[in-house]
């Protein structure tokens, strides 16, 4: 029987008959916000019932449907369904949402021997993804044995921590049977606010940017190579540009005034009110990328990191070392 793929995104050619019977992706987003609470991502990933709502159950991100052969068994446990094939794929690539997306499924499966008994990871590289034709890497696959599962369980439970610190402690063991893992950690805890300017990476990233010339919003949300860090997508980036420039002492100015009350959820509005911007750095914000001033101590901080609730009372810091409130 053809493999079952679990990935974090989908190529067109997941599809094809003689990739795989059925490919699944999924859509959280760990990087940003609250995580999802453990009984929302119960009902997500146990057994369809008649209140689960639809985009609230795994089955519901699937390709190809009506070609699998196990369709009639799609309101199952994604661990029993997993079970209906001989070989489940685990196709994660090097992004850290993917990365946190694949800790996570990993400490699911890991009650359940049966499933893991057919898993495989393949390692894979944002290069791969972007060639027409995927299936001419093939990259290396690997059983998934119980060291992996202890790195995994291990990540996802210090992730979810109230604090930083087991993810900080995780630098020091070795975590090479997920060696993309270690990368990702380190980029997290640099978006921690550092010990100086009460900014994390993608925030200073964003004002050494606009200090050179990059006055537009496009360059700051779409330059990947130029922009260098990895944790946020575009909307997320947007979010954080917002709190720059819209606090009490803002670090930015030229950010259109619509985006003060505009609702985040009407995104064709905040893209226009985006690319009217015209930005430039405060004299405060100079201050801030000069790291003579602290942006925390003068605006308000409410955001998540894993199960970290950062705020001006519950600030942990990075100086490259974790700093407690």
């Amino acid at each position: 029987m053809k493999s079952l793929i679990l990935t974090g995104w989908l190529s067109p050619e997941f599809t094809e008959p003689e990739f795989a019977d059925l490919a699944l992706s999924f859509f959280f987003r760990f990087g940003w916000g609250p995580l999802p609470s453990p009984d929302e991502l119960a009902t997500y990933l146990g057994p369809r019932t008649s209140d689960v709502l639809r985009g609230h159950h795994w089955s519901d991100f699937a390709t190809n449907w009506s070609g699998s052969k196990n369709r009639s068994h799609r309101d199952l446990s994604l661990a029993e369904f997993c079970q209906r094939y001989e070989s489940v794929e685990l196709w994660f690539d090097t992004r850290p949402n993917a990365q946190l997306q694949l800790i996570w499924l990993l400490d699911y499966f890991r009650p359940y021997p049966e499933t893991i008994a057919r898993l495989k990871f393949r390692l894979v590289d944002l290069e791969m993804i972007g060639l027409d034709r995927l299936g001419k890497w093939r990259p290396p696959v690997v059983n998934i044995t119980e060291k992996e599962l202890e790195v995994a369980s291990a990540a996802w439970r210090a992730y979810g921590a109230p604090t930083p610190k087991g993810c900080f402690d995780l630098l020091g063991r070795d975590l090479s049977a997920l060696p993309l893992l270690k990368p990702v950690l380190i980029d997290l805890l640099e978006e921690l606010p550092s010990s100086s300017t009460g900014l994390g990476a993608s925030e200073m990233r964003m004002l050494e940017l606009i200090a050179r010339g990059y006055s537009l919003t496009n360059a700051l949300f779409y330059l990947y190579q130029l922009r260098q860090t990895r944790i946020f997508g575009e909307s997320e980036l947007g979010y954080l540009l917002d709190g720059l420039a819209h606090g009490p002492r803002p670090a930015v100015q030229g950010l259109d005034e619509q985006l003060r009350t505009l609702d985040r959820e009407k995104l064709r509005g905040r893209q226009e009110a985006y690319l009217r911007s015209e930005l430039s750095l405060t004299e405060f914000g100079a201050a801030v990328l000069a790291h003579k001033e602290d942006f925390s101590r003068h605006n308000p901080i409410d955001r998540w990191w894993g199960g970290t609730h950062l705020t001006n009372d519950n600030l942990w810091r990075w100086n490259p070392a974790l700093v407690a409130p």
